[in-house]
């Protein structure tokens, strides 16, 4: 139940977790919408679930460099960009599968 409750916490605080999970449920919605076969539904939950993982673990590394070193220092810093960084290449691949996915569908 713990896990469930970090999940409930990333979306009440964390403003980018919330717009990814906006972005997964209108995937929800076209997945149901535009009737995708079984292989592009899990495509898509895969990449989905993927960014809300990175983007857990990325605040989750940000949190603990906050508390183990609050002021700036550029090695934090680099930290954080790298964990950041993981979430956008996420993002990109969610992105092209999304494209190759819905564009069988919609065209």
């Amino acid at each position: 139940m713990n896990a469930f409750r970090g999940v409930f916490m990333m979306l009440k605080s964390e403003r980018n977790f919330q717009l990814e999970f906006l972005a997964f449920l209108i995937n929800l919605f076209l997945i149901f919408y535009l009737k995708l076969s079984n292989i592009d539904t899990i495509l898509i939950l895969i990449v989905s679930f993927g960014v809300l993982s990175a983007e857990i673990l990325n605040t989750a590394i940000e949190k603990i460099c906050d508390i183990i070193h609050p002021e700036f220092d550029k090695r934090i810093g680099f930290i954080k960009d790298i964990s950041a960084g993981a979430v956008i290449l996420m993002t990109i691949v969610s992105v092209i599968v999304g494209i190759f996915v819905y564009w069988k569908y919609i065209f």
